[in-house]
């Protein structure tokens, strides 16, 4: 070989072989599948690409940092990945994980919220559920700042963590799952004047939370309000169990004593006139329409037939002979739940 032609081999030929092998390794590595088996990737909240980059390689995701990061960059996409959970498939090349951690959906866990919890029951459902520490719920669901910026007048946000199924990604902080329940009250209430004839909206919802904690029974809802509202306007105490129970939640063990009925509290509607400090669950958009519509009856009295329904009446006397005959009376307790009680539409 001449001398010419070594170099042109050399500065020419050369040169173009090894890119073109270059090119080819390059292409090689950015198609090459993720050969693992499916798994879910977690981009944190806060985390910066060549954090996201390491662990990608780290877990054998994508076969190249460097030329996930020039590909990354040439699509602008270096700010673009969402925080959240994802389902990275088997055979997924580069291109395909930067589309799923930039525009992809995250995994969701699905929570039910049922009618009638209280804060401190909605908060175990969301630890069960790996979403939330109890603890932190309680304390924001109390805070003077989350109250403040939520336009919620009253103790703590119970009342307003509005039951319902919800659909959150692990990485949803706490707060943010508070503000979507509190949305989805007012969502749902949106339709509905709060304004009662003698009842602020906060106290409408307050009311609200006994009439669902009083019965197992929807029918019962409109007749159990009837019955709170007569009292009031009566000026009788509401003396409802419920009450006392949320007054002292977080040291009950499940039995009520006559002693939990004679202690004050700022919840014990035995020892206190008129509503308790603020509501003592959250309620269901049927328990306040109940209030805001309640049946018409001269009822101030009921006590439960042991099967999730009540007896009603209108005078103590009436009262004590409904006592005597439901609850004195061991075979009309014998085999009765209210676990047993088939809901039925009004």
């Amino acid at each position: 070989m001449s001398k010419k032609n070594i170099l042109i081999f050399t500065f020419v030929v050369l040169p173009i072989i090894v890119a073109i092998g270059g090119s080819v390794i390059i292409m090689k590595q950015f198609y090459a599948p993720y050969e693992g088996n499916e798994v879910a990737f977690t981009v944190r909240s806060g985390e910066g690409f060549s954090s996201v980059n390491g662990r990608l390689i780290s877990a054998k995701i994508i076969s190249s940092p460097r030329i996930f990061h020039r590909y990354t960059k040439f699509k602008n996409k270096m700010s673009s990945l969402k925080v959240g959970t994802y389902t990275i498939p088997q055979g997924a090349t580069m291109s395909e994980v930067l589309t799923i951690l930039t525009e992809g959906v995250p995994i969701l866990t699905r929570v039910t919220i049922p009618e009638g919890k209280n804060m401190y029951e909605v908060a175990k459902i969301f630890e069960a559920k790996g979403l939330v520490d109890a603890k932190e719920f309680i304390q924001l669901s109390k805070s003077q700042k989350m109250k403040a910026v939520l336009g919620v007048d009253g103790p703590s946000l119970e009342g307003y963590l509005f039951p319902e199924t919800y659909m959150f990604s692990p990485e949803t902080s706490v707060k943010e799952i508070i503000v979507t329940m509190l949305k989805q009250f007012r969502k749902q209430t949106k339709d509905i004047d709060l304004n009662h004839s003698f009842l602020s909206p906060h106290e409408v919802v307050i009311l609200a939370s006994i009439v669902e904690k009083e019965t197992g029974a929807k029918w019962e809802r409109p007749i159990i309000a009837g019955v709170y509202l007569n009292r009031l306007v009566k000026k009788m105490r509401l003396q409802a169990d419920p009450t006392t129970i949320y007054g002292i939640w977080e040291t009950y063990n499940g039995n009520l004593r006559r002693r939990h009925l004679l202690e004050k509290t700022p919840y014990n509607t035995y020892k206190i006139n008129g509503l308790p400090l603020g509501p003592i669950a959250n309620p269901s958009l049927a328990a306040i329409k109940a209030v805001m519509n309640p049946e018409q009856h001269k009822y101030i009295y009921f006590v439960s037939k042991n099967d999730g329904t009540h007896k009603f009446t209108s005078t103590y006397k009436e009262h004590l002979k409904a006592v005597d005959y439901w609850q004195r009376n061991r075979k009309n307790r014998v085999g009765k739940s209210w676990r047993d009680l088939k809901q039925k539409k009004k």
